[in-house]
């Protein structure tokens, strides 16, 4: 199997698809699902942190519209004396105000960052989250065989293991990828992710749950929409007066990636000590997307312990979080996980968490004809003469007469090689016997 870098995966739209659930608009406070108690205290607090600033920056920051509920939250702030206006523009309305904390209101942003110091844009309660979470569900891309050509034609393929990943995307639950390392789940994994990324779902900043703030959108493994990148208007207050909730932002479907570093914590909540709100777990983080566990097994944790942890969430579409006060979420699981591993999956899991896992599939090594193909491939997109005699005389002298297994990732090492010597030489690259001789001693080792 080879995988070649494309802008995007062939057969896959380039810019993604607009999704066709959109937040509904905010007209009111009561539209949030917040009290204005809290969005007082959410006010003051950005005020604390950052000073003067208008009412539409503030707005902005917390991403609600100015106009029925901004302004709102802003009248009852002064009426309390909690905040003040400084200056004011004349003609452009109340949002062009200027406003300043007084000390009462110094007092009680102390108090509320005693709470939480969450100062973002406003959560979304729970329940819109899961809502929605149903509704995008059932928007995903199903894979056919010509979908499945298309992502998949850059990477080298049999038949038999071709036709076992188109069924495996459609049943949206999971896939347990294994065999021997260099032969390409990775890069199977990333393919379909880039499937996934065509289409684009709408996600909150953060969630709301009993007065605790859960951080969900994460700009490390979320990828902003062609939506999100529309230029702006030059007034504050034009990033929060689009026709929806601008507390929810437009994303990719998310493919998000974790290996060794995985914990069993990191499948919770995890509560800030310090700053004394919630981020969202990996799983959680790629609802309506792909989770990759990559390396799986050789995580600090035991596998079995590991896996078990995933036996309700991939038999109920449901998983179960903790806040620290003990009480326990219920939240969507609509994840296509994706478990890859290089160890024997006898040495991994038993045959009863097998049978939950959906589909398994292995990436079996390479045949000489799709080693050929690789190579091909490779030497062509780095720009080294293929020659087909020297090929042979490689997989004589180097594999057939030392029984070394083929590899996919074989050919891209070996080109890297004939790069590096050629550069060297300041030479040409070329594929002939001495130059593969050179090359494979300094890439193979016998173990």
């Amino acid at each position: 199997m080879s995988s070649l870098p494309p802008s995007h995966a062939p057969g896959v739209p380039a810019n993604p698809q607009v999704p066709t659930f959109s937040p509904p608009p905010l007209a009111r406070v009561e539209d949030t699902g917040l009290s204005i108690l809290w969005l007082q205290d959410l006010a003051l607090k950005v005020l604390y942190f950052q000073g003067y600033m208008t009412g539409f920056k503030v707005a902005e920051m917390i991403m609600l519209p100015f106009a029925g509920v901004v302004d709102q939250v802003m009248e009852a702030l002064k009426r309390e004396k909690l905040v003040e206006v400084r200056s004011s523009q004349m003609g452009l309305g109340e949002g062009a105000y200027t406003y300043a904390i007084t000390g009462a209101g110094i007092a009680r942003a102390r108090e509320a960052l005693e709470r939480n110091q969450y100062a973002g844009p406003a959560p979304v309660p729970l329940q819109d989250y899961i809502n929605a979470c149903h509704k995008q569900s059932r928007e995903r891309i199903l894979a056919t065989p010509e979908v499945m050509k298309g992502v998949l034609s850059n990477l080298v393929l049999n038949d038999r293991t071709f036709h076992k990943l188109g069924p495996a995307v459609n049943s949206g639950t999971s896939i347990f990828l294994y065999g021997a390392p260099g032969n390409g789940k990775t890069s199977v994994a990333r393919a379909i992710g880039s499937m996934f990324q065509s289409q684009t779902i709408y996600i909150p900043y953060a969630l709301f749950v009993d007065g605790q703030v859960i951080k969900l959108y994460d700009s490390v493994n979320h990828q902003l929409a062609p939506e999100n990148t529309l230029p702006q208007a030059s007034t504050g207050a034009s990033k929060v007066t689009r026709k929806r909730d601008p507390r929810w932002v437009c994303i990719q479907r998310p493919f998000i990636i974790t290996g060794g570093e995985l914990t069993l914590a990191g499948l919770d909540l995890v509560f800030d000590d310090v700053h004394k709100f919630y981020e969202a777990p990996f799983q959680v983080k790629a609802n309506g997307g792909i989770l990759l566990i990559d390396d799986f097994g050789r995580q600090l944790v035991r596998p079995r312990d590991l896996l078990n942890r995933w036996i309700v969430p991939l038999e109920n579409r449901i998983d179960y979080l903790s806040l620290h006060t003990g009480r326990k979420l219920e939240v969507p699981f609509d994840v296509l996980v994706m478990f890859s591993t290089n160890l024997p999956p006898k040495d991994l899991v038993d045959e009863a968490f097998l049978r939950r896992l959906r589909h398994k599939i292995e990436i079996g090594d390479p045949s000489f004809n799709d080693y050929r193909e690789i190579f091909k491939r490779v030497a062509a997109q780095k720009g080294i003469p293929y020659v087909e005699s020297s090929l042979a005389y490689l997989l004589q002298e180097w594999y057939v007469k030392r029984n070394r297994k083929l590899r996919a990732s074989h050919p891209r090492d070996l080109c890297d090689q004939l790069l590096d010597i050629a550069r060297y030489q300041n030479a040409e690259p070329v594929m002939s016997p001495e130059m593969l001789d050179h090359a494979a001693e300094a890439y193979f080792v016998d173990l």
